[in-house]
């Protein structure tokens, strides 16, 4: 059974590095996971509810370049089991990962759940878009509350992913996740402060 993820990342110098590790013999005839060439519903909830992701190009000089790219929950758009998008809005004006994709459409996200020690790593061929190609498509991934200006979007057609393992990832969390956990304590602490008032006012 194919294992597609490896099938695109496992290239001789990579075998030959494994194999100078002792461990080739892990991946040579490895057959423990499916073609992961489709999203299911749960890499899609994973990626709907993602407000960061980092993504990697290639430019024609061969050096690697990684982007992050952040928005509300969701801004990365699952279009079909086959496919994503977003909106690219206007940001410094380098342009690199934009010119490196006229190149070499290839990429690699990465995508991570630190609270829950997830990570999802795809591979795509990126789509550069106008904003009038597919009028349905710049709709879907817009961000009307968003105010810079959006320039084009980014199809990206899905190749292969896969699932990391979490060690070594340090959970984090954002400001709301924080607020959410901390919320009954502090209406706790609010209550407590308002009886040591009232205890107060009486012993007064």
């Amino acid at each position: 059974m194919a294992y597609g993820f490896l099938d695109i990342a496992i290239t001789p110098s990579v075998r030959a590095a494994q194999a100078e590790m002792g461990a080739d013999s892990l991946w040579a005839d490895f057959s423990g996971h499916r073609e992961f060439d489709r999203f299911t519903e749960n890499e899609k909830a994973f990626i709907h509810s993602r407000d960061t992701f980092y993504m990697a190009s290639v430019s024609e000089t061969g050096w690697p370049y990684v982007q992050h790219r952040g928005g509300p929950p969701g801004f990365l758009k699952v279009v079909d089991d086959r496919s994503l998008a977003f909106a690219d809005y206007r940001g410094n004006r380098q342009y690199i990962s934009t010119g490196n994709f006229a190149a070499n459409d290839r990429a690699c996200l990465i995508l991570m759940d630190y609270p829950n020690r997830s990570r999802l790593k795809i591979y795509v061929h990126v789509e550069k878009l106008s904003l009038d190609d597919e009028p349905a498509l710049t709709e879907l991934v817009s961000d009307r509350g968003y105010k810079a200006k959006l320039e084009r979007v980014f199809r990206l057609k899905l190749v292969s992913f896969d699932w990391n393992c979490q060690q070594h990832i340090t959970p984090r969390f954002t400001q709301p996740e924080i607020a959410a956990a901390i919320e009954p304590r502090r209406v706790r602490l609010d209550q407590l402060e308002a009886e040591n008032a009232e205890l107060k006012a009486r012993l007064g």
